[in-house]
């Protein structure tokens, strides 16, 4: 078996160095040759540099950046000093501190003297000049990128400048990448401070009710209640699975059964092989709580039914109440994020944003129908992989 895994792997090696083969030849005239080998070189540094301004993604990328200049060694630095070099030894990479720093001091690129790198074998290390270049993320300088070789001319000025020019928009793209990290995890932490209140309160209430008529009962509640709340209020991950979500709504539905009692009816259909789908967390109680709120507490009684289906690609999700339902035009309100319906906006938009706009949440409602809200998860995805396309959101039943 190993031996036939090593042989598909050697194969698989071999197409793609014919394949790169088959390519060079393709490329007729020195000029497309010449584009398709930066392309390349590019290509291998980028993924690194959108790891942002660290020794290790540095590190990573100036193996191709050097390759992409064609000199003698690559520095980057902050004002702090070096961050990460390839093909500059250690004595260089402390001469060029005061050029790093001079740099972004000035903003503006400049040619390194002989002088500003003389070292203990002046005329043999091959690194006795250079330019520097400046590193700008939202028009802030952050940091400057150093060539150095046996010689600097005008010409690796501004091909250094280019490069910068590359090194720092993936920089850029590196920050929108943790802005939006840190945008879904505020987001999340809003969502558990908003939803928690009127249920804590609720909840509590119906604790003390038990507490004198049957204290076993009381301490059960308040058990699942401390379980509830320590999940919700968990530094967690941002994203678990379909399992985990439905164990959080069963106990946040045993707390509602016990103020509601038998007014209560709770419907729950689940496929297994759906369990282990991952979504973003706290996604399906703030629906089955908003189920709750507007649809059985109007009324006093009622029946809510959830459902996770498997459709192939996706498991269907939904949640169902048998209430008075809503008129359209607030829920498409409620969705815009312009009412005090802060859980479901909030659940709409983490999907948008996690899976694609298709997979926001799908409303339907009239007055006197009820309410059923759904949406669809991808079973196998990536972070990456998200489709753009938009539907309609909110339908009459």
């Amino acid at each position: 078996m190993l031996w036939a895994v090593l042989a598909v792997a050697v194969a698989a090696l071999a197409g793609v160095g014919a394949y790169a083969r088959w390519a060079s030849r393709r490329l007729v005239t020195p000029g497309e040759r010449g584009s398709y080998q930066a392309l390349s070189i590019a290509n291998q540094a980028a993924p690194a540099l959108r790891g942002g301004l660290t020794p290790d993604a540095m590190g990573r990328a100036l193996g191709p950046l050097r390759s992409l200049l064609s000199t003698g060694g690559v520095v980057v630095g902050d004002a702090g000093g070096v961050i990460a070099s390839d093909g500059v030894d250690s004595e260089h990479c402390k001469l060029l501190e005061d050029a790093l720093r001079s740099v972004m001091e000035a903003g503006r690129p400049q040619l390194l003297s002989g002088e500003e790198l003389r070292c203990d074998h002046l005329g043999s290390c091959g690194l006795n000049a250079g330019v520097a270049v400046p590193l700008q993320v939202d028009g802030r300088v952050v940091g400057a990128l150093i060539a150095v070789d046996s010689s600097a001319s005008p010409g690796l000025l501004r091909l250094c400048g280019e490069v910068a020019k590359f090194v720092s928009t993936q920089l850029e793209l590196a920050e929108l990448d943790l802005s939006r990290r840190r945008a879904v995890q505020a987001e999340l932490q809003f969502l558990r401070a908003q939803i928690s209140p009127h249920f804590v309160y609720n909840a509590l209430t119906a604790i003390e009710s038990f507490i004198r008529t049957d204290p076993d009962r009381a301490r059960e509640l308040l058990v699942s209640f401390a379980e509830f709340t320590r999940y919700s209020f968990a530094s967690h991950a941002q994203y678990t699975n379909l399992a985990d979500e439905l164990r959080l709504v069963d106990i946040y539905l045993e707390l509602e059964r016990a103020r509601f009692g038998s007014r209560l009816g709770v419907t729950l259909r689940v496929a297994p092989e759906v369990l282990s789908v991952r979504v973003p967390s706290l996604i399906l109680q703030p629906v089955v709580e908003n189920a709750v709120r507007h649809g059985i507490e109007p009324k006093g009684k009622g029946r809510i039914r959830i459902e996770a289906v498997d459709t192939g690609a996706t498991a269907l999700i939904s949640v169902e109440d048998d209430g008075g339902g809503v008129d359209p035009r607030h829920l498409e309100r409620a969705l815009a994020g312009v009412t005090t319906s802060v859980g479901l906006h909030n659940v709409d938009e983490r999907l948008r944003a996690t899976f694609g706009d298709e997979h926001g949440l799908v409303i339907e409602t009239a007055p006197g129908a009820g309410t059923k809200v759904s949406f669809s998860v991808p079973k196998f995805w990536s972070a990456s992989g998200r489709s753009a396309s938009t539907q309609s959101r909110v339908g009459t039943t």
